[in-house]
């Protein structure tokens, strides 16, 4: 992957935070939504169909419908809420002791597809590593994974581990997942948190992503 193509996926991205009322209890949405040149339905099958999820971000098993239990391997798991293809999924993400949702909606115009991603917090189950990382700690993850779909809508390629490693690795790595934090650091700011705390968060975000000392 070249430094362009990386850079250019951090523009084609928009991220925003909104708090909101999450079944009768505050909470905070992540969002982060990208435009693909392509069908709803190939974008939904590339999200949905263990043959080719395996192949952009992870193995998934269990029993994929809706009310059914999923697994990432390696990852989250939780319930199927909600299966409208190709057009709407909602899903539990458990991952170690915390419970959040994911919700994903795609919307067709002109040959082309747009995803919305929210990633939703209650407050009072957001974990200290949140609340010491701030949005870059799950956003980072989420635009890595969009990139991941991008390449694979653009070119069918599966993904190889040890490629994706040595990539994250490199410098065109290392500067995707500082962009990629800075541009969470923004949306933070914008959605009303202190921009020095917002911006100490996203700097204990970079070190962490990057294997480096953390700032107090």
């Amino acid at each position: 992957m070249n430094l362009p193509h990386a850079l250019d996926q951090i523009g084609a991205v928009r991220r925003h935070l909104t708090s909101l009322d999450h079944r009768g209890k505050p909470a905070r949405a992540l969002t982060a939504e990208q435009t693909y040149a392509t069908s709803a339905g190939d974008v939904w099958d590339a999200l949905t169909s263990p043959e080719r999820l395996q192949r952009w971000f992870t193995p998934v098993q269990g029993d994929l419908r809706e009310g059914g239990r999923y697994q990432l391997t390696g990852n989250a798991g939780g319930t199927i809420e909600r299966c409208d293809p190709p057009r709407s999924l909602a899903v539990t993400w458990e991952y170690g002791d915390g419970v959040s949702w994911v919700e994903v909606e795609l919307s067709e115009s002109d040959g082309a597809t747009t995803l919305v991603l929210r990633h939703i917090m209650e407050h009072d189950a957001l974990d200290e590593r949140t609340k010491r990382y701030g949005p870059g700690a799950v956003g980072i993850g989420w635009d890595l994974s969009l990139l991941g779909l991008q390449r694979h809508l653009e070119s069918g390629e599966t993904a190889d581990p040890a490629d994706v490693e040595e990539w994250a690795l490199s410098d065109v790595g290392r500067d995707f997942m500082t962009r990629s934090g800075e541009a969470w650091c923004e949306a933070d700011i914008a959605d009303g948190s202190d921009p020095a705390d917002a911006r100490l968060r996203a700097d204990r975000t970079r070190a962490f992503y990057l294997g480096e000392e953390e700032p107090a």
